[in-house]
């Protein structure tokens, strides 16, 4: 794998110990800017709808643009608005910064992902895209536990100012190790891209990432009341577990980084394996060996299927290979959005006490699996009517 790949990794390692890192430092924030608990937590939602809007539009806008330019553009921004961030003494503007750091985050991913893939090679995409999702997964295992330990012995300001350095080493890298190609004039138009992002197999993968993405962010985000509440274990096993989880999701990229061959056995026996793993999930939550293990395993699982998924996007447009970086950062960040809000919605019925987001995830799953096997089925029954129809798996 080109060094440039592993340097876009780091990248994207700081950017994700950004995106996840306030839920360390809340009460520091609040107590420090005087403003409520609920406003510091407004921080979050705010991120993601920037990841959101931003991964398409911000993909959109930079078509013509060359890509280590655009690269360094973002990641340039990124640092700055960490840098006011860490600074500033108004909350207006701590807002503003996390929403502008969304839309750099989101533009960079996007362009991170064609870039990757393609200076991987035509059947290298799978464990490019490995490689960058390895940086959120590391950003999870070590990233966001270093934030909260720095907040404890220097305040919440210093974890803004950790996330702007380790951006510095990754400019300076991209600068040397991104081949800097001029814009392609023959690239295709913007309009060229989106009507290829049109094709049913891409919107399927894209609403199938969304989905199980979404099971994963639901039980990620409520997993201490899972562990303290339906397991019983105290509040100190909280980091250790969520470092389990970490640890699963890196090997489950790693492993879905090797599946550029042969994706759909991967996509279905991974995505039955998921779903078979929250039930058991919900069954054993009480039970703490088990629990722990199946943090691990659901982690994997999780981060494997949909790290091929995104890979499969990239596959499925690549006539708009930018745009569909875009649009599968979206649809992931979608994904990361609503399986937390189904979660609490849960909780807040009572549908199923403490074991409330295991049970939304594995229905999110079963929703995954149902469209995924509908979807080839179909696509099974039209290849056998003419050899032009559409393929969805």
């Amino acid at each position: 794998m080109p060094f440039a790949v592993h340097v876009l990794g780091l990248a994207v390692f700081a950017q994700g110990t950004s995106e996840f890192m306030l839920s360390g430092l809340v009460h520091d924030i609040a107590g420090d800017l005087r403003v409520s608990i609920p406003a510091v937590g407004s921080l979050t939602p705010a991120f993601a709808v920037g990841m959101i809007v931003g991964a398409p539009l911000v993909a959109l806008l930079s078509l013509r643009w060359p890509r280590r330019g655009a690269l360094l553009a973002f990641l340039a921004t990124f640092f700055a608005v960490h840098v006011i961030g860490a600074v500033t003494t108004s909350f207006e503007v701590l807002f503003a910064t996390r929403v502008i750091a969304a839309l750099a985050n989101a533009g960079f991913l996007a362009v991170g992902l064609a870039t990757a893939a393609s200076l991987a090679g035509p059947r290298g995409k799978g464990r490019a895209t490995s490689v960058l999702l390895s940086g959120i997964t590391l950003a999870c295992i070590a990233g966001v536990p270093l934030g909260a330990v720095l907040s404890g012995f220097w305040g919440w300001r210093s974890a803004f100012w950790a996330v702007a350095a380790v951006s510095v080493p990754a400019l300076f890298a991209i600068l040397r190790a991104v081949p800097a190609t001029p814009a392609d004039p023959a690239a295709p138009s913007a309009r060229h891209e989106l009507r290829a992002l049109r094709t049913p197999r891409l919107i399927v993968t894209l609403v199938l990432g969304a989905l199980v993405n979404g099971a994963t962010f639901c039980t990620f985000t409520y997993l201490a009341p899972v562990i303290t509440g339906a397991t019983g274990l105290g509040s100190g096993w909280v980091p250790a577990v969520l470092a389990l989880f970490g640890i699963g999701s890196f090997v489950g990229v790693t492993v879905g980084g090797l599946a550029d061959a042969h994706p759909m056995p991967l996509l279905a026996v991974g995505t039955s394996a998921l779903l078979v793993g929250w039930l058991a999930f919900v069954l054993l939550a009480a039970q703490p060996v088990a629990a722990l293990v199946l943090v691990v395993v659901q982690g994997m699982l999780s981060f494997g299927v949909g790290s091929t998924l995104i890979t499969q996007a990239l596959y499925a447009a690549t006539d708009a290979p930018t745009l569909a970086g875009g649009f599968a950062t979206a649809a992931f960040n979608v994904g990361a959005a609503a399986g937390p809000a189904l979660g609490g919605v849960a909780f807040t019925v009572g549908l199923g006490g403490n074991r409330a987001p295991l049970v939304v995830s594995a229905i999110l799953v079963a929703a995954a699996l149902v469209l995924g096997a509908t979807a080839y089925a179909i696509s099974r029954t039209r290849a056998t009517k003419g050899p032009r129809a559409p393929r969805l798996g």
